[in-house]
């Protein structure tokens, strides 16, 4: 594993403004093979260029030490400071869509658009096998980003005008997460980032369905609370999944940038 020291820029990009630091970067990124400015090639250089089928899958959850994403209290927290947030958002300015499962969708009512950097909002999508996703929800809003939901062959929903529903088989009561990102990948959508929830981000990963992980850790130990992934056991440690690993020290908090190329299943 390497460690790296990012200088990650202010955290001052609030309500849209911008940073010398991160000015121009998103464009930087898509138009051209030109290294990024650092700290910027070193974190997100990665995400450019699939290795497998031209796709780059990435998600991103924010932890304690612990790994908790949330105390016993609830929903709704943030554990990540300034620094994971920020992180946060730069994902979404630099991916073509950003994915979350409808627990997320209901439970936190994200709005899921870039505000805290400068960069674009990316194509929103919840995965709603049953149509559970009310229709007032913030990441439905028309604001010129479409907006696609994954529901059930089966389900109903009454959707506002203009979101992009698309129906796709379930199997034990979830969409597979290939046929999804197969599905975004047909409709030009080929950076995609998997924020959320945790059971959704879970699913991605055990379905070999990631490229990277980032894993945002903060400075705080939570105790018992709800857990980060949740993947199936192994017998024995020495049969775990090892893969290449970078952290980067941002400000206050440690990203582990995983490398999970070599077990990402090819979409086609």
């Amino acid at each position: 594993m390497k460690l790296l020291s990012s200088d990650a820029g202010p955290s001052s990009e609030m309500n849209g403004g911008t940073s010398n630091a991160w000015a121009g970067v998103p464009d930087r990124f898509r138009r051209g093979h030109d290294a990024l400015p650092a700290p910027w090639q070193a974190i997100f250089g990665p995400l450019r260029n699939g290795t497998r089928d031209g796709l780059v899958v990435v998600a991103q959850i924010g932890q304690s030490i612990d790994g908790r994403v949330a105390s016993n209290g609830g929903r709704g927290e943030f554990i990540n400071g300034a620094a994971g947030l920020d992180h946060l958002h730069r994902l979404r300015s630099l991916v073509d869509a950003v994915v979350v499962g409808v627990g997320t969708a209901v439970a936190d009512n994200p709005q899921l658009t870039v505000r805290r950097v400068s960069g674009p909002n990316p194509t929103r999508v919840v995965i709603d096998p049953n149509g559970r996703l009310p229709s007032d929800a913030r990441l439905l809003a028309d604001d010129g980003a479409p907006r696609i939901v994954f529901t059930g062959s089966a389900a109903t929903a009454s959707l506002p005008k203009g979101v992009d529903v698309l129906r796709l088989p379930l199997s034990e009561g979830q969409i597979d997460p290939a046929a999804i990102i197969g599905a975004l990948a047909q409709r030009g959508l080929r950076r995609i980032l998997v924020e959320g929830g945790a059971r959704t981000l879970s699913g991605f990963l055990a379905a070999g369905c990631l490229d990277r992980l980032h894993v945002m850790v903060a400075p705080m130990l939570l105790g018992d609370g709800q857990s980060s992934i949740h993947l199936p056991g192994v017998r024995r440690a020495d049969n775990a999944l090892r893969p290449p690993v970078r952290a980067h020290v941002i400000e206050d908090e440690v990203l582990f940038d995983v490398d999970l190329s070599a077990q990402r299943v090819a979409i086609g």
